[in-house]
C-alpha cells in the first residue's frame, strides 16, 4: 500500500496510538503538515516513524494510519521564544491500521511517499 511519512514521531504519540487506535496527534514540523496536505488531496494512508526524515530508508518501521480529518491552525508565539510571531500547527486526528514495514521510498516535493508492507507484531522489531 501507498502512505505517506510522518517522521520524528515521539515515542509517546506512537505507543498512545498502539494502546488507542483513534488519536489526534498535533503537527509542527512544516514536512509532517505537507505530508498532512498531500495525505487528504491524494487519499493516501499515514506511515508514523519514530525515525528522522533523513533516516527513513527500506526497512524502517512504525505504524499505518487513516487519515480520518486535518485542520490547520495559525498560532501566535510570544517574541521572546522565536524569531517568528506565527506558527502553523496541523491538527490531524487518525485511526491505527496496523503495523507496516517500508518497502520502497520516494521524495515528492520535500515529502516522503512510500509503499509500505503491513506487518504481523510478531514481526515487528520496534521498541
Amino acid at each position: 500500500m501507498e502512505a505517506v511519512i510522518l517522521s520524528g514521531m515521539a515515542r509517546r504519540v506512537l505507543d498512545e496510538l498502539l494502546r488507542n487506535p483513534y488519536r489526534t496527534i498535533e503537527l509542527r514540523s512544516a514536512r509532517n503538515v505537507l505530508a498532512i496536505e498531500e495525505a487528504l488531496n491524494e487519499a493516501l494512508k499515514l506511515f508514523l516513524t519514530y525515525d528522522p526524515f533523513e533516516d527513513v530508508s527500506a526497512g524502517t518501521e512504525g505504524l499505518l494510519a487513516e487519515l480520518l480529518e486535518a485542520k490547520e491552525i495559525d498560532t501566535r508565539v510570544p517574541w521572546e521564544e522565536s524569531d517568528e510571531r506565527e506558527i502553523t500547527v496541523c491538527r490531524a486526528k487518525v485511526r491505527l491500521i496496523g503495523l507496516g514495514r517500508v518497502v520502497e521510498v520516494e521524495r515528492r516535493d520535500g515529502i516522503l511517499v512510500a509503499r509500505v508492507r503491513e506487518l504481523f507484531p510478531h514481526e515487528m522489531s520496534m521498541g
